[in-house]
């Protein structure tokens, strides 16, 4: 089987290392991945006719082949796709991202974007983010926040999945997005299929403007961020399993016809223009 690794946080980030070798008792692996951080970046591949992206050699322990991509990790995976790096791949792995992408955060999420870039081509995908001390924001771990990450756990439930699949792997090429706490793989409490849950773990509070000296006009936009939620949350969502010490795993849907009571009045406005 051959195995693309990639993730949001660049070629250099820890957690894509330790994805990239746990993955390597499982087929042949790849690492394509962006030269620089791109968390946040979802499902975009940039403005190709400005960016011009060039990909670069990369060494990284452990593994024979891996390259980075000045992009986002989808554009990253939409290269791979079109047989930049080699035969086609069987599978898409993203992450480790620091950082649970749970909730609000899976909309956004370059991590689960490069698992959604390579199932528009017809490849499955596994997404693998492990939370980090006080929830880190949107799916992103500070630099402070991961001095004690466990990265081998999430690599070992990554590799569990991985296995499981490499045996069974779905007709429909399918996303998997996999969350787990920062625990050993000892204190995890199971796992549970999930649902996307509503509300994220912790919340944007605000936006304040602050002038930026010397330039009339121009204000620096700093986010203000609340604490990490207390409230009780259904624990057969993402959130609420991950935050009760479990794995979560999520099916993400493909995108389907929606039902007509969804888009009847927006279809009566438009006949009403059109006449």
């Amino acid at each position: 089987m051959r195995i693309l690794v990639t993730n949001d946080d660049g070629i250099d980030s820890v957690g894509l290392h330790v994805l990239a070798r746990a993955m390597r008792p499982h087929g042949e692996v790849t690492i394509v991945a962006p030269d620089k951080e791109y968390s946040g970046a979802g499902c975009s591949i940039g403005a190709l006719h400005l960016a011009k992206p060039d990909a670069h050699v990369a060494h990284v322990e452990g593994i024979d082949e891996a390259w980075s991509v000045t992009g986002p990790p989808a554009l990253c995976v939409m290269f791979a796709r079109l047989g930049t790096f080699g035969k086609e791949f069987d599978l898409v792995v993203s992450g480790i991202n620091p950082g649970a992408n749970v909730g609000r955060a899976v909309y956004m999420s370059g991590t689960i974007g490069a698992t959604l870039s390579g199932r528009m081509g017809g490849i499955s995908g596994v997404a693998v983010s492990q939370a980090t001390e006080d929830w880190g924001i949107m799916g992103q771990g500070y630099e402070e926040m991961l001095e004690h990450q466990k990265w081998d756990s999430a690599a070992e439930v990554a590799a569990a999945a991985v296995a499981s699949l490499k045996v069974d792997m779905p007709e429909l090429p399918t996303v998997l997005n996999i969350n787990l706490p920062n625990r050993d793989v000892a204190d995890l409490k199971g796992v549970i299929r999930t649902y996307v849950g509503a509300a994220p773990p912790r919340k944007a509070a605000g936006v304040t403007m602050r002038p930026q000296p010397g330039h009339e006009g121009a204000f620096h936009l700093d986010m203000e961020w609340g604490e990490p939620s207390d409230a009780e949350l259904d624990p057969n969502s993402d959130v609420g399993a991950v935050s009760n010490g479990y794995v979560s795993i999520t099916a993400l849907s493909h995108l389907k016809e929606t039902d007509e009571s969804q888009t009847n009045t927006a279809v009566a406005g438009i006949e009403t223009l059109l006449g």
